[in-house]
């Protein structure tokens, strides 16, 4: 049987790209990671690493074992988690990863529900976009992740995790206050959007710059990004100093409005937020609760109105 130590240097030397950063990542001396690297390729008889320059590259059998590594090493930590569970509520954490505008509109009031609820249960909060979310479940460095999808791809390797659909977010199209075209309160149409066909635009994320410059091609044009952040708040200063448009999910409206630019909702066009776990049985009894105070504070949500 496999160490399982051993796979964890494994992955974090494939995650880190050297065995010093491996070492620094595991607070483990760099001689003990080159160690289990050479026990591990002994092990399963074959080169695992080769070393280039200060870093390392995976062979073919590294990186088909790190996958398999990565899965081994979550389910042996949702076991934990389950067996744990069985101490019922009185003890517990919630490792969670959200994307920046769920953690400031959807966690905060179900934090502070399940705080109320579930004195015992720990809740821990990491920021990040869905694909990073879905790996570090998948790594066992989360207990669950709230994630976004558009009409495009999932969001990263979806295998072993369990979606539970929570709401759907509808986009805007944001513009300058006072600009033409910008005082209708009216949802946004194909047509309406075309007419921002020349207009520079500022994009988000990578995968919501995707989605942007799908939404323009179905209204028959190519966007002019010239500007791209991750900060809604940003986004929206860059809007209202009159250096593009943009479009803008409604959590993030929701978390901050600046009151120098317009929205209006774009007809047809919502991002679908749900829950990922790991695995398909019943989460860890603390996870399970957290889910619950989520999916009752998410019916509350209320989307900005155009304006």
């Amino acid at each position: 049987m496999w160490n399982l130590t051993r796979l964890r240097v494994l992955v974090a030397v494939a995650r880190e790209g050297s065995v010093t950063g491996a070492a620094e990542a595991l607070h483990y001396a760099q001689p003990s990671v080159s160690h289990h690297l050479a026990r591990l390729e002994s092990e399963v008889g074959v080169v695992l690493v080769r070393r280039v320059g200060r870093g390392v590259l995976l062979t073919d059998a590294g990186r088909l074992l790190v996958a398999r590594a990565e899965e081994i090493l979550g389910r042996v930590e949702s076991a934990r988690a389950e067996v744990a569970a069985h101490a019922g509520l009185r003890t517990g954490r919630v490792r969670l990863a959200a994307f920046p505008s769920s953690l400031a509109t959807l966690v905060p009031p179900a934090a502070a529900r399940l705080a109320a609820e579930h004195p015992g249960v720990d809740l821990a909060l990491t920021e990040a976009e869905p694909p990073a979310a879905l790996t570090a479940l998948r790594n066992a460095d989360v207990d669950a992740a709230l994630v976004f999808a558009h009409d495009d791809p999932p969001p990263g390797d979806q295998r072993t995790v369990t979606l539970t659909p929570l709401l759907e977010e509808p986009l805007y199209l944001v513009t300058r206050a006072g600009e033409p075209g910008a005082e209708a309160a009216a949802p946004a149409s194909a047509g309406e959007l075309a007419e921002h066909a020349g207009d520079s635009w500022i994009a988000g994320c990578e995968r919501c710059r995707a989605h942007l410059v799908s939404v323009c091609e179905r209204a028959g044009f190519s966007p002019r990004i010239t500007f791209e952040t991750d900060d809604y708040v940003a986004v929206q200063a860059l809007v209202a100093a009159g250096l593009g448009v943009s479009v803008v999910p409604g959590l993030a409206l929701a978390a901050h409005r600046d009151a120098r630019v317009r929205a209006a909702p774009l007809v047809g066009e919502m991002r679908r937020v749900a829950l990922a776990v790991y695995g398909s049985s019943p989460a860890p009894e603390p996870v399970r609760a957290f889910a619950e105070v989520l999916r009752e504070t998410v019916t509350a949500q209320r989307w900005p109105a155009a304006e």
